[in-house]
């Protein structure tokens, strides 16, 4: 018996010469979602059981919705400007710092290896990853902090529930990403107080803590704020003497706990040393006065930024102002626009909006 394909349809020719249409073929996406069944654990999310989109749509027929969602994230504005906003040294001259973007792609990396050992769904973990500070303001922490104190009144600014409001509400011209909800749930709940539901969500807020506590370490040393030999030699015996060693240690730490399991989880002893590490990193970098010493004109500059906004509304680009007309408050998308903003962009406006310019006329 002899078959022939028809675009999507098998046939089958009988010896008598009869053709047969036989099961539909599947297309690429199907495949791959087949094969995710195959070769993924029991615990895995697969895209063809994700709980799906706010707005439903016709399906890729080469991508799973999960591959989507992480080139939709790739290709968005908002992923773009991470290139340009703080990850803990505010505007730095050296050109080996990290950048939230850098950040984040060493979070997508160490989480996708963690995913790939666990045989959990890669596509959806990186796509968490990549997604999960889009919502972060210029200045890292220290614009965060300045917008949560300005907007109180509106229940304060975090950076996880901007990142969400980012591929819902703002990209594409207020249309948002569409992502799916096991995306969005993991970009919601990927910090420390939060929870995810799915094991590739869990992977990422544990992948998140790892990343920035030692490459952290990494920019505070290069920076000469810290030494090696000042982190506590109990936590160097346990995570290792070394960036490498400690990502090595950590990583393992996880898949070795988590085989087999419905969670994702660390031994004791290492968990408690990297809460210890990560303590340590607060007292002697995130506060450190040395390295911190501009935060405060950096917070004082998004203030004024804000209520400078807030009295002339009409310079906001204009679908913002559209987001406005549609009932969203001036306080809530003055907030959208300044929380987008890069490092620099933001020093540009405020400059511009504050700080004398010479007369360009030379009068000859």
């Amino acid at each position: 018996m002899e078959r022939l394909s028809s675009e999507r349809w098998c046939l089958d020719i009988t010896e008598k010469g009869l053709v047969i249409p036989m099961e539909q073929e599947k297309n690429l996406r199907e495949r791959q979602e087949q094969r995710e069944h195959e070769i993924l654990g029991k615990y895995a999310s697969f895209a063809d059981e994700s709980r799906g989109r706010e707005r439903t749509e016709p399906q890729c027929d080469i991508r799973t919705d999960y591959q989507r969602d992480r080139d939709r994230i790739l290709h968005s504005k908002a992923f773009r400007r991470l290139k340009q906003k703080t990850q803990v040294f505010l505007a730095p001259e050296g050109d080996h710092y990290r950048t939230r973007m850098t950040h984040t792609l060493e979070v997508a990396q160490n989480a996708r290896t963690i995913a790939r050992a666990l045989q959990l769904n890669e596509d959806l973990t990186e796509a968490i990853a990549l997604g999960h500070d889009l919502g972060h303001t210029p200045f890292g922490h220290a614009g965060e902090r300045a917008l949560n104190r300005i907007t109180k009144d509106l229940g304060g600014f975090r950076h996880n529930e901007q990142s969400v409001r980012v591929v819902e509400r703002l990209e594409k011209d207020g249309r948002g990403l569409n992502l799916t909800w096991e995306v969005r749930d993991g970009i919601l709940n990927h910090q420390t107080r939060l929870m995810p539901h799915t094991l590739e969500g869990k992977i990422v807020r544990l992948s998140d803590k790892i990343a920035y506590i030692n490459h952290d370490i990494d920019d505070a040393i290069r920076a000469q704020i810290l030494t090696e030999e000042n982190i506590p030699l109990e936590l160097r015996k346990t995570l290792g003497f070394s960036t490498r060693q400690r990502l090595n240690t950590l990583i393992h730490n996880i898949i070795s706990n988590s085989v087999g399991k419905d969670d994702i989880i660390m031994s004791e002893e290492v968990e408690q040393a990297m809460i210890e590490l990560r303590k340590f990193m607060f007292g002697h970098v995130y506060k450190n006065p040395v390295a911190k010493g501009e935060e405060t004109k950096a917070k004082a500059m998004i203030e004024q930024l804000f209520f400078y906004y807030m009295e002339h509304i009409e310079l906001l680009p204009e679908k913002y102002l559209h987001m406005r007309d549609a009932g969203e408050t001036e306080q809530r998308i003055v907030c959208d626009y300044i929380s987008g903003m890069t490092d620099q962009y933001a020093i540009t406006k405020f400059s511009e909006y504050f700080m004398p310019q010479a007369w360009q006329v030379d009068g000859y």
